[in-house]
């Protein structure tokens, strides 16, 4: 499985690494770090997230307020 990111959602995670760097040199770095380790968090544990609706999920990162919504698209080995 892989993770994608819809356009807007990769567009807000640009600019709160944007504005996480202005903040603090390599904050921004850390971020992207952090969202990095909450994704594979995903893909090693899709179901472990709270359902928010349907079948979304949410997972927190840690150290930053921010949040991965997810849904697991299941595909068949053929």
């Amino acid at each position: 499985m892989e993770i994608s990111f819809h356009e807007l959602a990769e567009r807000e995670l640009n600019d709160a690494a944007e504005f996480y760097s202005h903040q603090q040199s390599g904050l921004g770095a850390a971020f992207i770090t952090e969202v990095q380790r909450c994704s594979d968090s995903i893909l090693q544990y899709p179901e472990a997230g709270p359902i928010v609706l349907g079948t979304t999920r949410r997972r927190l990162c840690h150290r930053f307020p921010y949040a991965l919504l997810y849904t697991a698209l299941w595909r068949l080995p053929f």
